[in-house]
């Protein structure tokens, strides 16, 4: 399954994955295609096999603020919109906690990883620390049950904070157990939002955004209240991307790790869609960072089947994804220079050709120009075909040099008119970008 990993007409942003008996479950916020607003008033969940990564079964809505046509809400005091859920599973019991925008946030439990969640309260607090929960710093809140049973919260914006949960309600912050600022304040690193912590080989890991924005960075400790070094960025979703806020976390599922992230479509930054990428964590605990891909969770992809353009890991040039309908998105405003990128495909190994053709499909803004196929690098790699189009076509088939092994794939746009320079033409758009595909 490439990126993004759910079906097309899904948005969620803010994922949390986490492994539930044999299968992987990824609990997120919701968002709405082309919306001016960051998530609405539900959660969902959806789950794989984890044998079967590439068939993912939506399990619905599993907590409201506000009712809907199947359900109502799920609290009293609020109607605001759900940020950034975390579940943990503590003595038989899956836990629910969310953000609740303006508001103190929530705890919900559920004898099923996929809920539906029936509310608990918000938490509980000394009056000598309700100050502290009146500030409403409970946002994007992640938890970690310990081996030995405790349960610690950690959540924040622009400032991080941490504290101790009671590990028999799930609810009642411990007193005294409050920790302010536990990660950094230092720029670059500088901690914005996204608590997630993990346990990984005796270490704590905590998976964070910090204020530079479309990074996922991470920080360790030998405790689970710190103090937490920082180690290094994780992914960054605005390289060669129309980049935003980010958020995620990282899983093992059948002793492969992943990062579970977000990136951006329908030119706003409050439409999100899910994406994965492998990760390996070295012997020293490092993470290296990793470039996005459109692979999801595949090694390589297949050049011979059809390639929805909207799978694209690289947009230069004002170019971005939008939805025509819950069944089609397509790449659009895409303009002189604009380039277009896909990493990776597995070309084969068939040197019984010289050429290839390659099949896109457009959709004609009335503009004529041509496409440079490039492999290897947008900048310096070697171009394999050329594509003419004028205008009015809208399925175009040309030959392009045979390529074997395994490559990145760039379009490079160019406008017929790029060189005039009083043209009215001069900035138009130039096509929108539907798929393609190679033929042998």
């Amino acid at each position: 399954m490439a990126n993004p990993y759910l079906p097309d007409w899904e948005y969620i942003p803010d994922g949390e994955p986490r492994v539930f008996g044999d299968r992987v479950y990824i609990y997120g916020s919701h968002d709405k295609p082309g919306s001016d607003r960051f998530c609405d008033y539900k959660l969902k969940v959806w789950s794989a096999d984890c044998k079967n990564l590439n068939h993912w079964t939506c399990h619905g809505d599993i907590f409201h603020t506000r009712p809907d046509e199947d359900h109502g809400s799920d609290v009293d005091w609020s109607d605001h919109e759900l940020y950034a859920p975390d579940v943990v599973y503590k003595d038989g019991h899956y836990y629910l906690y969310a953000y609740i925008v303006n508001e103190k946030g929530c705890v919900a439990v559920s004898d099923k990883p996929e809920g539906p969640f029936t509310l608990i309260s918000t938490y509980h607090v000394g009056a000598d620390e309700n100050e502290i929960l009146k500030e409403g710093i409970f946002i994007d809140p992640g938890v970690l049950v310990d081996e030995d049973g405790r349960v610690y919260i950690y959540c924040g914006f622009n400032h991080s904070f941490l504290a101790e949960l009671d590990g028999t309600t799930m609810v009642d912050i411990l007193p005294g157990s409050f920790k302010d600022r536990f990660l950094s304040e230092e720029e670059p690193t500088a901690f914005f939002e996204a608590c997630s912590p993990r346990k990984v080989n005796g270490s704590y890991y905590m998976i964070y955004s910090p204020k530079c924005g479309s990074r996922l960075v991470y920080a360790t400790s030998n405790s689970p209240v710190g103090p937490f070094q920082y180690r290094g960025i994780l992914i960054d979703n605005g390289v060669d991307y129309p980049g935003g806020n980010n958020h995620g976390s990282i899983c093992e599922i059948n002793g492969q790790w992943y990062l579970f992230y977000h990136r951006m479509t329908n030119n706003t930054v409050m439409s999100r869609r899910g994406c994965v990428e492998k990760i390996e964590i070295l012997e020293d605990g490092t993470i290296p960072q990793v470039e996005m891909t459109s692979l999801g969770f595949e090694d390589a992809l297949s050049p011979y089947e059809t390639v929805k353009a909207e799978i694209a890991c690289v947009l230069i040039g004002g170019c971005y994804i939008s939805e025509a309908s819950p069944f089609s998105r397509r790449i659009q405003n895409i303009r002189n220079n604009s380039i277009i990128g896909y990493k990776y495909f597995d070309f084969g190994n068939d040197y019984s050709s010289s050429t290839m053709a390659v099949v896109l499909h457009l959709i004609s803004c009335g503009a004529s120009g041509t496409i440079h196929i490039l492999i290897d690098d947008y900048k310096s790699g070697e171009e394999i075909g050329t594509i003419v189009f004028e205008g009015s076509e809208e399925i175009i088939t040309t030959r392009v040099k045979n390529v074997t092994g395994r490559h990145s794939l760039f379009f490079l746009f160019k406008d017929k008119f790029e060189n005039c320079q009083l043209c009215q033409f001069a900035e138009r758009p130039l096509c929108q970008f539907e798929e393609f595909v190679f033929m042998k």
